[in-house]
């Protein structure tokens, strides 16, 4: 399958795409384009971007086709053995995942506009594109010339983006006789002492935890938005991370977001990439994969892309608590974590995707997973007094699993654990994989055991630590974004999305926490607005229980010698 990219007119964000297939046999062929991207796990709709599409010989002659689903083709051949299909793709996406043309840029993720043929996934596939002389190409595909690339199979050619532009910062370093490549377009000075410093020091530190890399080459194609963003996508080969304001990129706390989301993305290359689950090998890019297994995939990668900055100098050890302070939050803050297990979580994503959902229903993978990993992690060293860790769970599944291109299962991932822990686990899944048991007690406990402490304390906002329900403020109106089942907000009436207009006869101006009492047994009136624009009004008196607590981990000040010991050994 050859691909032809052109680009007529970048203003208007169009990419004109030509793919050639020769060699064709039969009365018809059937053309898709993905219905997913792998590394977002939930259907898309990339074919709603295409106009203008037609078939046609190498003469030029159009061929009849008709559409067969919204991303299905199929085209009457008509005795001809090669075929061009041409269309336009729209790109004008500027995240981590699609794709983006303008006069400076062309971004391109070809999951998104390239189409195939379901019987040739592993067929090889070349690529041109028409692009200035002056502009450089930034892809882990190889490139025998410039504009010129090359994959081994569709596979290879949709995990592979690129970014083309006659503005890229570039830089390498190199691991192992492994080539790193850092790619930035946007419109900032780096530091590149300091970047090179500490992405060779995180990327040493997976390799040499891993014992291996899946490839020989891998690039960080970073795209340094005008605006706050943060987005990160991996591949095999390469990632995409898209970051900004681009002025700030350089600077805490959007530095350690950069490192941050680029050790996680680079330790996908194991934890995804390489080790698979057996529901998504092969990826089936025209229906769901559903997978039980998100607490890995993306929950063990989230607390490793942590852990290793740590580990490795990058972060010190208070920022590195402030990232676990931060998963901590999310999950204490969700009473969704009472109503569906981490595991149905992850098959969920199919369903309504990244987005919160309906009320307290759903939980993230990413932070619930990591705290399923940090403390499968404390288990395993607690057990086995840090002669084992989940670093060799992981390796076990690299070795195992991901060189050999085999899929794993649940069970296998539990076996693994269940070897390296020494001990039996499937109380432990049972309660925090698939089940809703109140984390708190076993993490307290497993914290206390590495020198570790979880703070609890109220909530400073006195709607959430009073009544049980949270507010944001846009534009000067005040929304009520959470109300905690049970609580006292929740009893009296307060629903979610209700405007809150006065406390007490006072206007709300983005000033709630100052309107409410300072006496806690004072009622307060509340006057609302409901979705339905109808005024209402409902009393409230705080009780002596408090709700929404704010949750913390620092090293105990009195932690004893085996404490900071094995604190030492966890973190180091």
């Amino acid at each position: 399958m050859h691909y032809r990219f052109l680009f007529p007119n970048r203003v208007s964000r169009f990419a004109v795409i030509e793919l050639t297939l020769d060699e064709l046999t039969g009365d018809q062929v059937e053309v898709c384009l993905p219905s997913w991207r792998p590394g977002r796990y939930e259907l898309g709709n990339f074919a709603k971007n295409i106009r203008s599409w037609k078939a046609a010989t190498v003469d030029g002659e159009l061929l009849p086709f008709r559409k067969i689903a919204k991303d299905r083709w199929l085209v009457q051949l008509e005795g001809h053995s090669t075929i061009t299909i041409h269309y336009d793709y729209y790109c004008a996406q500027p995240d981590a995942g699609a794709c983006w043309v303008d006069e400076e840029l062309v971004y391109i993720n070809p999951v998104h506009c390239c189409l195939y043929v379901p019987d040739r996934l592993h067929t090889p596939c070349t690529v041109e594109l028409q692009l200035p002389n002056d502009y450089s190409v930034a892809c882990s595909m190889a490139s025998p010339k410039h504009g010129i690339f090359k994959a081994k199979s569709f596979h290879e050619l949709v995990d592979s983006p690129w970014m083309a532009s006659a503005n890229l910062h570039h830089e390498t370093y190199a691991i192992d006789h492994i080539d790193f490549h850092i790619w930035f377009h946007g419109n900032f000075v780096p530091d590149w002492q300091k970047i090179l410093n500490d992405f060779t020091r995180f990327s040493k530190l997976q390799l040499q935890t891993m014992g291996g890399f899946p490839v020989n080459e891998y690039h960080f194609l970073i795209l340094a938005l005008p605006f706050r963003f943060y987005h990160g996508v991996e591949h095999l080969g390469s990632t995409v991370l898209a970051l900004g304001p681009a002025a700030q990129l350089m600077e805490a706390p959007l530095y350690d977001d950069l490192t941050g989301v680029a050790s996680h993305e680079l330790f996908h290359v194991w934890n995804i990439k390489a080790i698979r689950p057996i529901d998504m090998l092969p990826y089936d890019y025209a229906a769901e994969s559903y997978s039980r297994l998100g607490f890995v995939y993306e929950g063990v990668t989230t607390y490793y892309g942590d852990l290793f900055l740590v580990r490795s100098g990058v972060y010190t050890q208070d920022q590195y608590f402030k990232e676990l302070d931060a998963r901590l939050q999310k999950h204490f803050n969700t009473h969704a974590r009472f109503n569906m297990p981490v595991a149905e979580a992850s098959f969920d994503t199919w369903l309504d995707g990244y987005v919160p959902g309906i009320p307290h229903r759903k939980t993230s993978i990413y932070d619930e997973g990591s705290l399923v990993a940090l403390m499968t992690d404390l288990l395993i060293r607690k057990n086995t007094n840090h002669k084992a860790s989940l670093d060799d769970v992981m390796r076990t599944l690299y070795n195992d699993f991901g060189k050999r291109n085999i899929g794993y299962s649940e069970n296998d991932y539990l076996r693994i654990v269940e070897q390296v822990a020494g001990m039996p686990m499937t109380d432990f899944f049972v309660d925090f994989v698939y089940g809703t048991e109140n984390y708190e007690p076993l993490l307290g406990d497993l914290l206390e055991h590495v020198g570790c402490e979880m703070i609890r304390t109220p909530s400073v906002q006195t709607q959430e630590r009073r009544f049980g329900f949270k507010v944001s403020t846009e534009n000067g109106i005040t929304k009520v974004v959470a109300v905690l089942p049970g609580s006292l907000a929740d009893r009296a009436g307060l629903g979610k999305d209700d405007e809150l207009v006065a406390v007490n006869e006072l206007k709300v101006e983005g000033n709630l926490n100052e309107l409410m009492p300072v006496d806690d047994q004072q009622p307060i009136t509340i006057s609302l607005l409901t979705p339905m624009k109808r005024l209402k009004e409902i009393v409230l008196t705080a009780a002596p229980e408090s709700y929404y607590h704010n949750y913390s981990i620092r090293a105990r000040a009195s932690a004893t010698i085996a404490q900071l010991e094995s604190l030492s050994k966890w973190l180091s």
